[in-house]
């Protein structure tokens, strides 16, 4: 079942890819990294908040309000494929900047190894690594930040290594309830590749983000442009759903056509997020790109959809994050956030 689900996330990934510009490595950058991004729809790059696993997918939102928080995620996957993020910020006065770094893993787990008869040979195990820093700065209105991505890929004996780095800059208004940010991310190469002459390139990803925070009610709903890179160029046939019509003159599967108003939408995420004082935020999100790709012909169930909350309890922020992807198939996700100054003693 294991080497099933592999194979299945590496189609997927080869299929996506090859619709932004070619197939690309590393597909595990794309995880949503923790629970607060899984409840919204896998994108949070326009959310204005104190949370330091929010600088996993926007550099500029790191502040000097994350100064010294702790950030640790787990995701439980299909099957016992797991993944997770542990991050820490922290602030240097003297130089106006903020500086955190962190780890990003996904475990595919243990998988038995045959022969072409069948024999159980022994096992193996795959995994990727994302190694991370980032820096940023504030000015005035203005946030702009860097990272720095050292990634490590490990499937069987087959070994990768390659940077990235992702770009961003934000605009924040004074009451900080309108945010607009532009976010490039994975923009990178391979050093080492799996095979000998076989380069396989980062996909790299545009985005600008959006988000409104309503003076006088609980919620902020953010709209985010994803891979707009391929303006246009996200969709694709899927031939298990062609086949259901025929061109009865050629006997082939007729192709699909695609509105504008498709080829838009498969670049839109929708957040929203009820945040009910400082205790409590309940979480919603819509991806409308993952809803068509994990979609039956005749079953779509809620995968596009992903919801989620946040509670604070004393020192402790915590998150669970639920995300649809295929029809009865989904993740959870799940976070702790602290600071470490909540710690100290007071005097």
């Amino acid at each position: 079942m294991r080497s099933k689900i592999l194979i299945l996330f590496i189609c997927l990934a080869k299929f996506g890819s090859s619709q932004i510009g070619g197939m690309g490595t590393y597909q595990f950058l794309k995880v949503s990294p923790n629970a607060r991004i899984a409840a919204l729809g896998g994108n949070a790059i326009a959310t204005p908040d104190a949370d330091i696993n929010l600088v996993s997918q926007n550099p500029a939102l790191l502040t000097s309000a994350n100064k010294h928080q702790v950030g640790l995620n787990f995701i439980n996957y299909f099957s016992d494929i797991t993944a997770g993020e542990a991050n820490y910020a922290w602030h240097a006065d003297s130089l106006k900047t903020s500086f955190a770094a962190g780890i990003q893993y996904l475990n595919y787990g243990n998988f038995v190894r045959t022969s072409p008869d069948g024999q159980v040979l022994g096992t193996f195990t795959a995994g990727e690594y994302n190694f991370h820093a980032t820096a940023a700065r504030t000015y005035k209105k203005f946030q702009y930040g860097l990272t720095l991505k050292a990634i490590n890929s490990n499937l069987e004996s087959y070994n990768s290594f390659g940077v990235a780095t992702d770009i961003a800059g934000a605009w924040l208004s004074s009451d900080r309830l309108m945010m607009v940010t532009a976010v490039v991310s994975n923009i990178g190469t391979q050093f080492k590749t799996y095979t000998d002459n076989n380069y396989e390139r980062i996909p790299y990803n545009v985005q600008i983000g959006f988000s409104k925070k309503f003076e006088h009610n609980p919620f902020r709903i953010s709209v985010i442009a994803h891979n707009l890179q391929s303006p246009g160029k996200l969709l694709y046939q899927i031939d298990s759903r062609n086949n259901r019509t025929i061109n009865l003159e050629t006997g082939l599967p007729i192709q699909e056509d695609f509105t504008i108003l498709q080829k838009a939408m498969s670049h839109v995420i929708i957040n929203t997020e009820m945040i009910l004082g400082k205790t409590l935020n309940i979480r919603f999100g819509y991806n409308a790109m993952r809803q068509r790709e994990m979609s039956l012909y005749d079953i779509r169930g809620f995968n596009g959809f992903s919801w989620g909350f946040g509670v604070r309890i004393n020192r402790f922020q915590f998150s669970y994050g639920n995300g649809g992807y295929m029809p009865g198939k989904n993740t959870n996700a799940f976070t702790i956030i602290t600071r470490l100054d909540d710690f100290k003693k007071s005097k």
